[in-house]
């Protein structure tokens, strides 16, 4: 007699899952849809405190940082010290650290109601892995947007700088329209030149505009410079996903032009920042040090190119964060002091 063959409960789910999924074209439906598909991988533990600060990714917060600092050592060069606008380079600290947490938090939710989240490598999504609804996580990426703002208002006011706030007005919708709403950009090949714009020219610019009254040359190749890393961020991650990407339907810049050519435009990126800084050299006696970021950018540089999984890319993008926020800081003090 032949044996007979046990089925696994939890392999029902997992296809009821896939195929409700398959059909649903709501996204609150594919939100429970892969938050089911999660459980049937197993118990789903709810998220902890921590999980909810992993999920803020704190290390892309050198992306935040790195750009205030410079634009506070731009303007630095039109003040007597530091300090003399110490309350607005907070406030910019603040709206530039509020939506960067922001934005992680509405791309956990957007991409996971989507189901793209699933299988991720790397830190787990807390609406992709089913460790928290959707709707919380919104109203806490909500909640961040809302405390930037807020900051932005003040800064608004101290700096009478009043046309910032349709600066402010448009970050915030290319915040959520990353991954939000029915065409985020972020699906598209758009992402990395958002990227430049709002991780690089806009926060060193504003954040000198709103210190010393005016942007010099400094803050614009600065931010060009940040700009580019953050850039290079954005590329390796989508490098890192390429395939799955490819799967669920997002066309990024790296799905459409293939893995060597994204290597090659992630190396232009980390390239380009050192040859602006030969500018910064031939006028401030510090910024030769700004060099030593390489030892963090060569490494990724290496490792990009000879990568052979996921997890390797991870450590790629760890080494870029690095390399922004020591050049960032590094070139500030340069031409700050």
């Amino acid at each position: 007699m032949a044996k007979q063959q046990r089925i696994d409960p939890r392999n029902i789910e997992r296809t009821r899952a896939k195929q409700s999924a398959a059909r649903s074209g709501n996204p609150a439906k594919r939100a429970q849809s892969a938050q089911a598909a999660a459980r049937a991988r197993g118990p789903v533990r709810p998220a902890t405190l921590g999980t909810w600060i992993a999920a803020s990714r704190p290390q892309t917060l050198a992306l935040a940082i790195a750009p205030v600092a410079l634009g506070t050592g731009a303007a630095a060069l039109l003040m007597e010290s530091w300090t003399e606008h110490w309350v607005r380079a907070l406030l910019a600290l603040a709206v530039a650290v509020g939506l960067q947490i922001g934005v992680n938090y509405a791309n956990d939710y957007s991409d996971g109601v989507r189901g793209t989240d699933r299988d991720r490598v790397g830190p787990a999504r807390l609406v992709g892995s089913g460790r928290a609804k959707p709707r919380q996580v919104l109203t806490v990426a909500l909640v961040f947007f809302a405390l930037s703002a807020l900051a932005g208002l003040v800064l608004v006011w101290r700096s009478e700088q009043w046309w910032l706030l349709a600066v402010g007005a448009v970050s915030l919708l290319a915040a959520w329209f990353y991954t939000g709403g029915k065409w985020p950009y972020g699906y598209l090949p758009l992402g990395e030149l958002a990227v430049l714009i709002f991780f690089g020219f806009v926060p060193v610019a504003g954040t000198m505009l709103v210190q010393a009254g005016t942007v010099n040359i400094e803050a614009w190749l600065g931010g060009s410079a940040l700009g580019c890393f953050a850039a290079a961020v954005l590329l390796v991650n989508n490098l890192r996903d390429r395939e799955r990407d490819a799967l669920h339907s997002k066309r990024t810049l790296s799905v459409i032009i293939g893995a060597t050519a994204s290597k090659a435009l992630f190396t232009v990126l980390i390239l380009v920042p050192y040859g602006i800084l030969a500018f910064f050299v031939l006028f401030y006696e510090f910024a030769p040090y700004v060099y030593f970021s390489l030892l963090a950018a060569v490494p990724a540089l290496l490792i990009v190119w000879t990568a052979k999984t996921a997890r390797e890319l991870v450590i790629v993008l760890q080494l870029v964060l690095v390399t922004s926020l020591t050049f960032g800081i590094g070139l500030a003090a340069a031409i700050g002091f």
